[in-house]
């Protein structure tokens, strides 16, 4: 099952769990604890600071730039999908 966002852009079943690893390492909770739509900030008492490790940590991860000015956008997985997605062009 390919994740399709709105837009052109699609996360690969891979990808999208490398990028839930992600976020649930820095957010320091379970992946069963995270879903799609679950906000970062209200459900899971994340701070701005996590969100730019987030950021810096997919960077790494896929080898990709994330403009800090996409960081509104990245509030759940599925923002965050679709920017990484975006940004390395899937």
């Amino acid at each position: 099952m390919t994740i399709e966002n709105t837009d052109t852009t699609t996360v690969s079943p891979e990808r999208a769990a490398r990028i839930k690893t992600v976020v649930c390492e820095i957010l320091e909770i379970g992946e069963d604890e995270v879903t799609e739509t679950s906000l970062f900030i209200e459900d899971h008492e994340a701070d701005s600071l996590r969100a730019i490790e987030i950021l810096a940590s997919l960077e790494k991860e896929f080898g990709v730039v994330i403009d800090q000015a996409e960081l509104p956008r990245m509030v759940n997985l599925r923002g965050v999908h679709q920017v990484t997605a975006e940004s390395a062009g899937w």
